[in-house]
């Protein structure tokens, strides 16, 4: 982070990286994290658990309709660093398929394509250096917050 930084910069990155994160788990791109959103993002890296799925719709679902909208998943976030990093570190381990506890460009480029992302190459390996990885090595989970701007905000 920039020493010059203000909250309020800090506070918008924090928000770009929000909307990023929940747009890596909004599968169909409804604007709503659903269960079927959640089962997909889990699916690919092994099997989904049901009651892990309803705990965090639950968790995050604020008015008690079923889904999480971005406001909800972004107060749950920014409402602690402890709550936030629990949640984000489920959603590191998942994308880490080898659970080597990084996630190397294959993993990155993996989740961004079933998120419904289209990423080239470049623009991976782009990330994990900006993440503070490299090519052979991949980035840790530190970096995946970084990548994400979520940790600019603490």
């Amino acid at each position: 982070m920039c020493p010059s930084g203000t909250a309020s910069d800090r506070s918008d990155v924090a928000s770009v990286g929000f909307r990023q994160a929940f747009e890596v788990l909004d599968a169909d791109h409804d604007g709503k994290i659903s269960r079927d959103d959640l089962r997909k993002f889990y699916s690919g890296g092994g099997d989904a658990d049901e009651d892990a799925i309803g705990s965090m719709i639950a968790a995050a679902d604020l008015n008690r309709n079923g889904v999480v909208e971005y406001e909800e998943f972004e107060r749950v976030l920014s409402g602690g660093r402890r709550r936030s990093t629990g949640i984000m570190e489920e959603v590191f381990k998942t994308m880490d398929k080898d659970g080597d506890g990084r996630l190397s460009h294959a993993d990155l480029k993996s989740y961004m394509h079933l998120a419904g992302f289209s990423i080239s190459d470049e623009e991976v390996t782009a990330m994990i250096r900006f993440g503070g990885g490299d090519e052979s090595d991949g980035v840790c989970y530190e970096g995946l917050l970084k990548i994400l701007a979520i940790d600019n905000m603490y």
